[in-house]
């Protein structure tokens, strides 16, 4: 199991667009990902941000070949299509979770 968790941090400007795109075009595309076996698309919910809000990705793979290809591939297919529709506005985090332990 290899797993990958992406945040998107989105400006206040910009939250209700965001919102719809998350919500719809953005979770079309996860949906649509041939080699991811699970995933999670939430709010995040935090008292450490004060403007704006962040979503989260978690995306679970198989192994660390196909999450490296999907970082490599889609990720950027990702980025460069939330890129065309908010500019720069949208940041994007990725954090690699390597389990050395797990109950899935």
């Amino acid at each position: 199991m290899s797993i990958v968790s992406l945040t998107f941090h989105c400006p206040a400007a910009t939250l209700n667009a965001w919102e719809v795109y998350s919500k719809n075009e953005l979770l079309q595309m996860v949906q649509n990902l041939m080699d991811v076996e699970k995933f999670i698309l939430s709010d995040v919910q935090t008292e450490m941000i004060e403007e704006g809000k962040n979503s989260n990705l978690l995306l679970v793979f198989e192994n660390d070949e196909m999450r490296d290809t999907f970082l490599e591939n889609e990720l950027a297919n990702i980025a460069e299509r939330i890129e065309q529709k908010f500019g720069d506005e949208i940041m994007i985090f990725k954090t690699f979770l390597n389990p050395y332990s797990s109950r899935f």
